[in-house]
């Protein structure tokens, strides 16, 4: 694995933060430093061997009573990877408890003995405890091949709902999303930095870097539909993930809830903040609207670092006022800036596309809720206007 820091991104003496403060990695971007881990400890076995056997209980209805006859296991003095590996399986567990008669009604408790230390781990990661984007895709996967890097076709999850090639798929997508958005995220940091310093070589550097990492994030969100059927992930995907706001949801045993039903959104790739950032680096800004107040919600459903490193790159400076300053007489500057911009605007648009394929025009047929999610129903017309939105951000040269 290369040694590359950060710091070595910028030429000369101006240097960046070390972008590991931010959880960031130089080759693999907002995913874990090492592969997840595959297993807990072994005091935590009966989690693994219930991970494990998850489809089988689904398809059985036999989950919650499995959960209920578990032992209340102390987790608080998990850390490190072991932390993130409980956070996910009893995540999954969380969702498939709720989840498991969904077609007949949620399940509003959940047993102590999944409730604490789901609590437990979920405060120490500074998460809400449910199912988030972070777990459901960065932390649940494994490398076919060690030796390979981490991609669509050397990926494969640690942990499934009912499993099948299209829950892998749907997944499998949005890692190496992850991976193929990692050389942009330190090219943010320091295109900002040139801004800083007035240097526009560097600059336009950085957004070539940006654009080759957005090009090739939208190359795999196009190949979402080669092995993901709209009627299977609507079907047999998509209701799992849902989360508590429609169906408040009591956890038994947690002392700081005093048995309140707690409502709380569940996963979604609203929850990753790449795009904010990109958003925020381009100077690319939104109306006041529904789904902007969502998205701002969904930010305490990333890990603190992330949200961190978002945060840091919101304080500036935009990249797209000095660059507009200089359309004229820098023009290869703002055709690179305007390069970014298309792809930003072809990225919604082809989430645009398949909120309406894979959830609006399946939910005409379908039993589960429209109402979660970015792609969900209230969703779309505000999806089209941050399509439209970004769109206008191109800069006329």
């Amino acid at each position: 694995m290369s040694s590359l820091h950060p710091r070595k991104l910028i030429q000369g003496d101006r240097s960046l933060p070390d972008l590991s403060q931010f959880s960031i990695h130089p080759e693999r971007g907002f995913l874990p430093a090492e592969d997840p881990l595959a297993s807990l400890p072994s005091q935590f076995a009966t989690w693994d061997e219930l991970g494990a056997d998850l489809p089988k209980l689904l398809a059985t209805e036999k989950l919650r009573p499995a959960v209920d006859r578990l032992p209340i296991l102390d987790a608080t003095e998990l850390s490190g990877p072991a932390l993130r590996r409980a956070m996910l399986v009893l995540s999954f567990l969380g969702h498939g408890y709720v989840w498991e008669t969904w077609r007949e009604s949620a399940c509003t408790r959940l047993p102590a003995a999944l409730a604490v230390p789901w609590h437990q781990v979920a405060t120490k990661l500074g998460r809400p405890p449910v199912l988030s984007y972070a777990s459901y895709a960065m932390d649940n996967w494994r490398r076919i091949d060690r030796r390979e890097p981490i991609q669509l076709d050397n990926v494969a999850l640690l942990q499934n709902f009912l499993g099948g090639l299209d829950e892998e798929w749907f997944i499998a997508v949005h890692i190496d999303i992850e991976a193929k958005a990692s050389p942009l995220l330190p090219a943010l940091v320091a295109a900002q930095a040139a801004v800083s310093e007035g240097d526009v070589a560097p600059l336009e550097r950085h957004l070539e870097t940006i654009t080759s990492a957005l090009a090739g994030m939208y190359a795999t969100l196009l190949r979402m539909t080669e092995r993901c059927d709209p009627y299977i992930y609507y079907n047999r995907v998509r209701p799992y993930i849902h989360g508590f706001t429609e169906h408040p949801v009591v956890y038994e045993g947690v002392e700081e809830y005093a048995g309140e039903p707690r409502r709380f959104h569940g996963e979604t790739g609203a929850q990753s903040t790449i795009i904010p950032s990109i958003d925020a680096a381009l100077g690319i800004l939104h109306g006041q609207d529904e789904l902007l107040i969502y998205l701002n919600r969904m930010r305490a459903y990333a890990p603190p670092a992330h949200r961190a490193f978002l945060e840091r790159i919101e304080s500036g400076p935009a990249i797209r006022p000095y660059v507009e300053a200089r359309a004229t007489t820098e023009p290869t500057l703002a055709a690179v800036y305007n390069r970014c911009v298309d792809l930003v605007e072809a990225f919604r648009s082809k989430h645009l596309e398949y909120a309406a394929t894979y959830i609006h025009r399946q939910s005409q047929h379908g039993a589960n809720s429209t109402h979660y999610g970015t792609g969900g129903t209230p969703f779309m017309t505000y999806l089209k206007k941050h399509r439209d939105e970004t769109a206008a951000h191109h800069l006329s040269t």
